[in-house]
């Protein structure tokens, strides 16, 4: 089977390569807009599945898809638009808990399954300086709720996470892992592969 990763992340492109998959990535370009009464524990599935409806698999692939959302007292942070908006999310987020859900959705021919994994992440108080100094060099306008854990911003200021700390990075890559070997999708060279 070939396995396709419909996403552009760098993030999810390099967690399922050390996960020990090959794959190739296609793109689907859907609005990612969802009802206003979604909950925010609803929402990543909720898109993910949309992409995943939106493309066609044939009989030999499987399509994998993904979306994270990051939640702050049920007030959803996307992507910024521009430094300001950066600025205020992490302001925000700063010396408080708040949720990150990301959701996956991997599509055969004939079936389809979709899960979400919850990770609870609480920063310390990160100054107005330390914001624009995240913002200025590594630019996380690609991040949901402005930030990468795997960066600065998350190696300085993140005091407690409970939770996947892949799944803040933007893939679950252990619930994947578990769902694609129920597929006999393995990872290059791995041997056994009846478990």
């Amino acid at each position: 089977m070939k396995l396709l990763l419909a996403s552009q992340s760098p993030r999810r492109k390099e967690l399922l390569s050390q996960l020990g998959y090959q794959f190739e990535t296609v793109s689907i370009d859907v609005d990612e807009s969802y009802p206003a009464e979604l909950l925010p524990e609803n929402i990543a599935e909720y898109v993910s599945n949309k992409k995943a409806a939106a493309f066609d698999v044939e009989s030999d692939e499987i399509l994998l898809t993904s979306d994270t959302i990051v939640a702050l007292d049920q007030k959803i942070l996307l992507k910024p638009k521009n430094e300001d908006d950066a600025f205020v999310m992490l302001k925000e987020l700063s010396g408080k808990k708040h949720q990150v859900y990301t959701a996956f959705t991997i599509k055969t021919k004939d079936s389809e399954i979709s899960k979400t994994s919850k990770t609870d992440v609480e920063f310390s108080e990160i100054s107005d300086e330390e914001i624009k100094f995240y913002i200025h060099n590594f630019k996380p306008f690609d991040k949901a709720g402005s930030y990468g854990i795997q960066e600065w911003l998350g190696m300085s200021k993140i005091k407690n996470i409970s939770g996947s700390f892949y799944s803040v990075m933007g893939f679950p890559v252990d619930l994947v892992y578990e769902e694609l070997k129920k597929m006999n999708c393995f990872p290059k060279n791995f041997q056994n592969k009846i478990l």
